[in-house]
């Protein structure tokens, strides 16, 4: 006999699954060379989830300024930023596909000429005086989530001789429990820096490279305005199961 389990929701202390170490990179890569004196010496150690992985902070519409998703707008003091408009969306969603609501989804990335507003950046790249390059925003109940930016540019880094990072935005994602907690890098399609970057060729799996990039897509262009562009984002996922242990040791549910 076998039962189904479609549709049926995770207890809110329910445990999550298990990471695919597989398909994340090595701590320690040397190809990176900042990971070989930040990478830890000793194996890592598994410890059983409870409250304080499951739970996380849980965040408001109110919480965030009306701008907060608009990158074009939200630093301008005196006109527009320079580049190109872009925007990008798309879904938060679990291993088992589904949306994860609510989610708090930052993001912060160089400008168009590919300098951060940062005062250790030391790139000959011009600061832009109306672009800041930080945003915030919330998914909605079926986990999606929009922004509006400037297509960010490449820049050189000393990691090897004229080593150049493809143009990237930053995210990281605050979803339902910490062990969600997500930090990554969005790339664009069609970047030729990505085939050459020794962050990305850390990365074990090319299908795993090619879930950081983002589509281009031509549905959601803004006519004479703005591309746009579709990067959906995979959290870990609670197990729903008939039978599972209560996070804090008891019994069976």
């Amino acid at each position: 006999m076998t039962m189904s389990l479609t549709g049926r929701a995770p207890a809110p202390d329910a445990e999550y699954m298990m990471r695919d170490t597989t398909s994340h990179p090595p701590a320690y890569a040397p190809g990176y060379k900042t990971s070989v004196l930040r990478s830890p010496k000793l194996a890592l150690i598994s410890l059983q989830q409870s409250l304080s992985e499951v739970t996380a902070p849980q965040f408001r519409a109110e919480e965030l300024g009306p701008l907060d998703n608009d990158l074009i707008m939200n630093y301008a003091k005196d006109g527009l930023p320079v580049g190109e408009r872009v925007i990008v969306h798309g879904f938060v969603q679990d291993q088992l596909g589904r949306p994860v609501k609510n989610a708090l989804v930052e993001v912060w990335q160089a400008n168009a000429s590919g300098r951060y507003r940062h005062k250790k950046d030391g790139y000959i790249g011009a600061l832009d005086p109306n672009f800041g390059g930080c945003g915030r925003m919330l998914t909605d109940e079926n986990g999606y989530y929009a922004y509006r930016t400037i297509k960010p540019g490449p820049y050189p880094w000393r990691n090897r001789v004229n080593d150049w990072r493809p143009a990237h935005i930053h995210y990281a994602i605050s979803g339902s429990g910490w062990v969600q907690r997500l930090i990554t890098q969005m790339y664009f399609e069609g970047d030729p820096l990505i085939a050459t970057c020794p962050i990305l060729r850390t990365i074990p799996d090319e299908e795993q490279i090619r879930g950081l990039v983002a589509l281009q897509d031509t549905s959601a262009f803004v006519q004479l305005d703005s591309r746009a562009y579709r990067f959906d984002i995979v959290l870990r996922g609670q197990r729903a199961t008939l039978f599972e242990n209560a996070v804090n040791g008891g019994g069976a549910k």
